[in-house]
């Protein structure tokens, strides 16, 4: 006879150590180390590449909140993609909580060798599920980009842009992003 599963809680997520991240997924917790700095910098460089978009005021289209690593509450699941952004018609403000139960219209992942597996075949599914209209996946050791946007409860890969382009990539396509600048780290002094 086998025992029942136990199903994680957000007291299992306190419990871990502050230098990893936790998620829910499942009904399991899953533990990722902090991004490796290479990962980090690459998902930097999109945040910031994105801040036009976020704007009120000034140059950039704005009408996005975009946020790096917000912690979502998607029914049972708890993710913390590595950026996510919502239209201001949805969400008008930066919501004074610690986790946010209104699903992104757009999330960035960047995939890791310790990650990646997880954000494909498991995380995914859920963003789609939750009504995420776009992904992204960045894997700064294969330099690529792939845009994803949802279409019904599945993922429709529009491109995969690798090396040192200037595209264009919805839900930002009034925005060209120089992917060069992803890969490359800052310029040594």
């Amino acid at each position: 006879m086998s025992e029942a599963r136990r199903v994680a809680t957000y007291d299992d997520l306190r419990r871990l150590p502050p230098h990893v991240i936790g998620e829910i997924i499942g009904g399991e917790v899953h533990v990722s180390p902090r991004p490796a700095p290479k990962h980090a910098y690459a998902g930097t460089k999109v945040a910031f590449d994105l801040s036009g978009v976020g704007r009120r005021r000034g140059p950039g289209p704005g009408g996005w909140i975009i946020l790096f690593e917000p912690e979502l509450h998607l029914g049972d699941d708890v993710l913390v993609p590595d950026i996510a952004g919502w239209r201001r018609a949805r969400l008008p403000e930066v919501p004074n909580t610690a986790a946010i139960t209104l699903a992104p219209d757009w999330v960035c992942e960047v995939l890791s060798p310790s990650n990646g597996r997880r954000d494909r075949l498991l995380k995914m599914p859920l963003y789609a599920a939750a009504g995420v209209g776009h992904l992204w996946l960045v894997d700064p050791d294969q330099q690529t980009l792939e845009v994803y946007r949802r279409e019904g409860a599945h993922w429709l890969l529009l491109v995969t842009h690798a090396g040192d382009q200037r595209v264009r990539a919805e839900p930002f396509v009034e925005l060209e992003l120089d992917l060069f600048e992803w890969w490359t780290g800052p310029e040594p002094t």
